[in-house]
C-alpha cells in the first residue's frame, strides 16, 4: 500500500481535562489526543504509520484557532454542537458507529446497546465498545455520552474522570436553560 503523503497541522491547549493537543490535515480535524504533543507523539506516530500517513507535523495556532475557540465555549458551557470538518481514518463500522455517537443529543446518554441497535448491529455490542474507544476525535464526537445498559459510566479513553468532567458540563449546562 502506498504512503499518503501530508501535513499535520498541530496546536495544544489548555483545558478543564488538561492539555489537549488538536491535529488537522487540510480536510478536517483527524485527531483530539488528551495530553501535549510530545506526551501523544508515539502514539500519534503508531497511528500515521496504521494508516500510511507519511507527513511532516506544523504547528498551526491560527489553522485550529476555530476549534480551539469551539472547544473553550463548549467546557464553559456555551456551546452544545460543534461545526467544523473531519478526516476520520477509520474501518467502515468504526466510522458507521462514530456517525451514530455524533447524533446522540447534547445533555444525553445512551447505551452501547442503543447505539449497537442504531447502527443495525443490535449483537455488535462489544465491536461498538472498541469503535467507541478508538473515536480519534473524543468530545467532538461524543463518546463520553455513551454509558453502560445499567447506567453505569464505563470505559473511557481518556479516563472516567474525564467522562465525568464532560457529562456533568452538559448537564449542569441543561439545567441552567432549562
Amino acid at each position: 500500500m502506498c504512503q499518503i503523503k501530508t501535513v499535520l497541522y498541530y496546536e495544544e491547549c489548555e483545558s478543564i481535562l488538561g492539555p489537549l493537543t488538536i491535529i488537522s490535515t487540510d480536510k478536517g480535524i483527524c485527531r483530539l489526543d488528551f495530553g501535549t504533543l510530545n506526551e501523544n507523539l508515539p502514539s500519534l506516530q503508531a497511528w500515521m504509520a496504521k494508516f500510511f500517513i507519511k507527513g511532516e507535523l506544523v504547528h498551526a495556532p491560527l489553522k485550529l484557532a476555530s476549534a480551539i475557540d469551539q472547544l473553550k465555549s463548549y467546557f464553559n458551557g456555551t456551546l452544545r454542537e460543534f461545526v467544523m470538518d473531519f478526516d476520520l481514518y477509520g474501518t467502515p463500522f468504526q466510522k458507521k458507529v462514530w456517525e451514530q455517537l455524533a447524533g446522540i443529543p447534547y445533555g444525553t446518554t445512551c447505551s452501547y446497546k442503543e447505539v449497537a441497535s442504531g447502527i443495525g448491529a443490535p449483537k455488535a455490542v462489544r465491536a461498538v465498545g472498541s469503535a467507541n474507544n478508538q473515536n480519534p476525535v473524543p468530545v467532538f464526537i461524543p463518546c463520553h455520552r455513551v454509558i453502560g445498559s445499567n447506567g453505569a459510566l464505563v470505559g473511557y479513553g481518556g479516563g472516567l474522570d474525564k467522562k465525568e468532567i464532560l457529562l456533568s458540563i452538559e448537564h449542569n449546562s441543561c439545567q441552567k436553560t432549562s
